[in-house]
């Protein structure tokens, strides 16, 4: 152990699911620092996400409902709307939605900054017995008892570890964009304010759901309605030419905001006119900046090495259609935490326990998800009152 005390963790990536680890952990006694590659505060630059239980057991056991609903606002109806924006199916079903930004902020302002340090790039890393080793680009040596991996689709220590898992493009992409309430028509308006819509076309689908505004707004009016519409596109150099930003560089991960090239967002604009309702056609028209995220999967055989954890995204990355991603993260830390309990704070024995569980998860998250994109993007066969294409990290509605 290390010297002191308390036994010293450090989380890699300072992300929701790295804020979680480091606030679960320090919970349980450890010390705790998180290390950010990014030199500034994240920013999810316009993306919204689904609370489930999870991505939200934080702020519960920390604050109650109210600090649920202080990060969030809600819907109460899955609705699949029309080409000619009618509604071709609807049931009650209540969800709550965040910005990304709105809920890192918060998890951030619980963790506070003190022990939280960016533009710290990890490198590399080396264990013994005693202890893990990080080395930073920066030329900054840390040693920990644990270290966790928490850092996202393009993690390091995935690269490090298992340099032969590599991402597997789904065959599809995801624009996805923000438009304020307050500039869509009456129309627009009335049918997304208050659900989770989705509308499909052939070989496509988009779905849709109001989240707090660019300041946190919550009152209806002042939020914004957020979206993810999924497009077909060849792997090789369709692909390849689509996910290079403005200034000649390959994005593989994601193309920013305001990066995207003028042509591909203006061929966007008009397959909206074409192929979607006029409703979702409108909140495509009226980004102004919209992003692209290829769809990738990601699947590991290994998640606990000693005293190293991938957890999140830098183990299981699973296609948004179950919008877990947030949930399977947050999951991961709880469940390491109840595992370094259970073992008295042993930490190779509670990695070793912890991890069977979560592997079993991860896999049976991308069965769903690769299910759910096979019907909506490739066989046209997704139907409205199939529960098998609900949200749901643990299945439909769970």
């Amino acid at each position: 152990m290390n010297n002191g005390d308390q036994p010293r963790a450090i989380v890699v990536g300072g992300s929701m699911g790295g804020l979680t680890a480091a606030l679960v952990l320090r919970d349980l006694g450890l010390r705790v620092d998180v290390f950010e590659r990014s030199p500034e505060l994240l920013d999810g630059r316009g993306a919204g996400i689904v609370l489930q239980p999870d991505t939200v057991r934080w702020f519960r056991e920390h604050g109650g409902v109210e600090a649920v609903e202080a990060v969030s606002t809600g819907s109460s109806t899955l609705r699949y709307i029309g080409a000619g924006d009618e509604i071709t199916f609807e049931e009650p079903s209540t969800w709550r939605f965040t910005s990304w930004t709105k809920t890192y902020r918060a998890l951030l302002e619980d963790f506070g900054t003190e022990h939280y340090h960016l533009g710290e790039h990890c490198a590399g890393l080396d264990q013994d017995a005693d202890g893990v080793t990080l080395r930073f680009v920066s030329g900054r040596t840390e040693r920990a008892d644990l270290v966790v991996f928490a850092d996202g689709i393009s993690s390091t220590g995935r690269r490090r570890l298992l340099p032969e898992v590599m991402p597997r493009y789904s065959g599809y992409v995801g624009w996805r964009g923000t438009v304020p309430e307050s500039a869509v028509s009456e129309q627009t308006h009335r049918l997304l304010s208050d659900s989770l819509a989705y509308a499909m076309a052939p070989h496509t689908h988009i779905c849709m759901y109001p989240i707090p505004g660019k300041n946190g707004e919550l009152a209806v009016g002042e939020r914004e309605l957020n979206y993810v519409w999924y497009r077909n596109v060849a792997e090789g150099p369709e692909l390849d030419e689509l996910l290079t930003d403005k200034r000649g560089f390959p994005c593989p991960v994601s193309v920013h905001p305001g990066q995207v090239q003028d042509r591909f967002v203006e061929e966007l604009r008009a397959a909206a006119q074409e192929l979607l309702p006029p409703s979702a056609a409108e909140l495509v028209t009226r980004t102004e900046e919209p992003f692209i995220q290829p769809v990738l999967d990601i699947e590991v055989p290994q998640m606990a090495f000693g005293r190293v954890c991938l957890m999140g995204d830098g183990a299981f990355a699973a296609r948004p259609h179950a919008a877990a991603g947030t949930a399977k993260a947050a999951a991961d830390a709880w469940a390491l935490a109840d595992a370094l309990r259970d073992a008295d704070g042993d930490v190779v024995t509670a990695l070793a326990k912890w991890e069977p569980g979560r592997l079993e998860l991860g896999r049976s998250l991308l069965d769903r998800v690769r299910e759910m994109g096979r019907q909506y993007q490739v066989a046209n066969t997704a139907d409205p009152a199939d529960r098998n294409l609900r949200f749901g990290l643990y299945g439909p509605d769970l």
